[in-house]
């Protein structure tokens, strides 16, 4: 593992607590990776695509957590096609076993299964 990065995980409300879970990892003893989580917690009221808009600029990459959640998740939607725009390295982990549709809005950026070899090499590649 190299230096700490900065990641921004998109993902829809309904799914907070399984980003918890994944952004947890990071402080686990036996983890390959270590990252500082710039995603967003509370939902903004206000300018909040400038706010988010923001914070992918300044992260190295961006992951999307997918799940049944995701298609109709217009913030998570929107925050996915905005790391294409701000050309950000971009990755999609599968939350669900059973689900496995890639979003439009991830164009050509590849979707894998979470585990930590996955998660590890993105965040190295970036």
């Amino acid at each position: 593992m190299t230096d700490k990065k900065t990641i921004f995980v998109a993902f829809a409300m309904e799914d907070e607590s399984r980003r918890n879970l994944f952004t947890g990892q990071r402080v686990h003893p036996d983890s390959p990776f270590e990252f500082i989580d710039l995603s967003v917690k509370d939902q903004y009221v206000t300018d909040w695509k400038d706010r988010v808009r923001t914070r992918i600029r300044r992260s190295q990459g961006v992951i999307a957590l997918i799940s049944k959640s995701t298609p109709g998740a217009t913030g998570q939607l929107w925050e996915i096609t905005c790391a294409r725009e701000e050309g950000k390295p971009l990755l999609g982990i599968w939350l669900d076993e059973d689900y496995r549709v890639k979003p439009a809005a991830m164009g050509s950026a590849p979707c894998k299964k979470w585990t930590w070899d996955n998660v590890a090499n993105f965040i190295d590649s970036v």
